[in-house]
């Protein structure tokens, strides 16, 4: 049995293990007691470290956990949650981190805890990630496919416990990333007592599906396709929230998300469909807020597949599609066009090379010189779930299609309910993959290295299948430096090797939209993802 599908079979079991609880709508006290959040997809895990998106990194993980670090929305910079400080080795090479006094694990059902976080909660939660014969590695199919694309095993020499709340990170080699990389949606933290508590029961598993963290709610129930409840942990390290519950609304069945905010069934929706904002701004019940995000939208071109291993063959699909059309027809004039992996706001953000604009002549010239232009069909696999970076993909896909199809080339639409890159590659053998990203931070590093390096290819988020050992270089070279002009000049170089080799097609960076109904406030938006809902209050009914 692959690893692959040993994860699916844990995703299935989850409804069986977490006890079912009467229908969230049924609930009279719902609105005086929490709020009920709509619009992303099913968890197939509740532990963020084995996924590379969804529902469960997006928004879950920032409830149930927490992290040694957080991220400044505005500077982007590193802050202290469960490390309340820190300091590095002159070599950039040790990172020592003063821990938090008296957090506190939650109580659930499944778990009592008898002590509080300490450093060896952290030396477990990341060793588990980075060695292959850690007791916990294997379970749940071990992949952990964001830490695989950084290359974190290859960069953590060693994690050790100095004092129950001191912990030190021995780096293989300097990284400017580091940091920030920590503060990530990812680098969560798991209770070590819980998880050899699971270890004894011979249920290692339940780890990922029955969570333990220090966050402000913890999963009290869960029912497939319908709903998740979190209740409030009473002993938050940061004070109790104020709201007692948060339902997310996981249900395909019945009306839609927009039916459901409009008739008070939600009072949140993540990424609604642009064509939805005028009918919600027309809503004097809502507050309709937008975040400019680092994202991208982008067409992964498979280098594996014969024909798309010819450099012209990518050029003239890129060539080919009109991103003027799909900032109109798609994102509704909220979103811009795409002309590097990063987007404007980035600091090392480069305007990629003019002689890639939308030109379906040239696009008809390469491939007549590529021996393709009558001849050329190709599959392009699309999930269907809206992103901040793309509210419409089916959308997408067809206007790809139809561009596609006036310069000769035939296009198949293989589609998917949601965001998994891995089904993309070990399921459909796709040629043409329409996916995104939503930064983990601000550093550069984290759109190019986890999306197109060599370690990303090998994990499974690189589906472009592309490997480039300079452009790997510059990335490296780019992490050792500590001087930011060096730095910003190997990042340009490295997006000019995409923009000469067009692994992909970078298509459009979308604004991540988040409606509410106007009796919540405290709801705080994050150019990195969802952020913890502790804040959240209700002003009126």
């Amino acid at each position: 049995m692959s690893a692959y599908t040993r994860l699916l079979l844990l995703c299935v079991s989850l409804a069986g293990l977490i006890g079912c609880s009467d229908d969230p709508q049924q609930d009279s006290n719902i609105r005086s007691r929490g709020f009920v959040y709509c619009g992303q997809d099913k968890p197939t895990t509740f532990n963020p470290q084995l996924i590379d998106g969804g529902l469960t990194a997006d928004t879950l993980a920032a409830q149930l956990f927490d992290r040694l670090l957080l991220l400044d929305p505005v500077s982007h910079q590193p802050l202290p949650s469960l490390a309340d400080g820190w300091s590095s080795s002159d070599d950039g090479l040790v990172y020592t981190f003063n821990l938090r006094q008296g957090v506190e694990f939650q109580t659930t059902d499944w778990f009592k805890p008898t002590r509080q976080f300490n450093a060896q909660d952290v030396v477990f939660s990341f060793k588990r990630v980075i060695q292959p014969d850690h007791p916990f590695h294997a379970i749940s199919g071990g992949r952990y496919p964001w830490f695989d694309s950084q290359g974190f095993a290859n960069l953590i020499e060693d994690i050790e416990v100095v004092a129950p709340l001191t912990v030190r990170f021995t780096l293989s080699r300097p990284d400017n990333a580091f940091l920030s990389n920590l503060a990530t949606t990812y680098a969560v933290i798991h209770s070590q007592e819980y998880a050899q508590q699971t270890l004894r029961a011979g249920k290692p598993d339940q780890l990922d599906s029955l969570p333990v963290g220090t966050g402000p709610f913890f999963l009290d129930s869960y029912q497939a396709n319908d709903f998740v409840r979190l209740n409030r942990h009473e002993n938050y390290w940061q004070g109790k929230a104020a709201m007692e519950q948060v339902v997310f609304d996981i249900a395909s069945r019945g009306t839609g998300t927009l039916a459901k905010l409009l008739s008070n069934e939600c009072d949140v929706l993540s990424s609604p469909v642009a064509s939805q904002l005028p009918v919600i701004s027309a809503d004097d019940n809502f507050s309709l807020d937008a975040q400019t995000g680092m994202n991208v939208a982008f067409l992964a071109l498979d280098s594996n597949q014969p024909e798309l291993s010819d450099i012209r063959v990518r050029k003239a699909i890129n060539h080919a599609i009109n991103r003027e059309n799909l900032l109109n027809s798609v994102y509704y004039g909220t979103g811009t066009k795409a002309r590097s992996l990063l987007p404007p706001m980035s600091w090392a953000y480069n305007h990629g090379s003019q002689a890639l604009d939308y030109d379906p002549a040239k696009a008809l010239d390469l491939l007549k010189e590529a021996g393709y232009d009558k001849n050329l069909a190709l599959t392009l696999w699309v999930p269907l779930e809206p992103r901040p970076y793309n509210p419409s993909p089916r959308k997408t896909a067809e206007l790809i299609q139809a561009d596609l199809n006036a310069v000769g080339i035939k296009v198949d639409i293989i589609t998917q309910d949601t965001v998994n890159r891995f089904s993309a590659i070990d399921k459909y053998n796709s040629d043409l993959i329409l996916t995104g990203w939503v930064a983990d931070n601000g550093d550069p590093d984290n759109f190019l290295r986890p999306l197109l390096s060599c370690d990303a290819k090998k994990a499974g988020l690189n589906v472009a299948n592309w490997c480039n050992l300079s452009f790997d270089n510059l990335l490296e070279l780019a992490s050792r430096t500590p001087k930011l002009n060096q730095r910003l000049n190997y990042y340009h170089l490295a997006q000019d090797i995409l923009d000469t080799e067009v692994p992909i097609v970078p298509l459009a960076h979308g604004v991540h939209f988040q409606v509410h109904h106007k009796s919540l406030e405290g709801l705080q938006m994050s150019p990195f993802g969802t952020r913890s809902f502790s804040t959240v209050f209700r002003s009126e009914i």
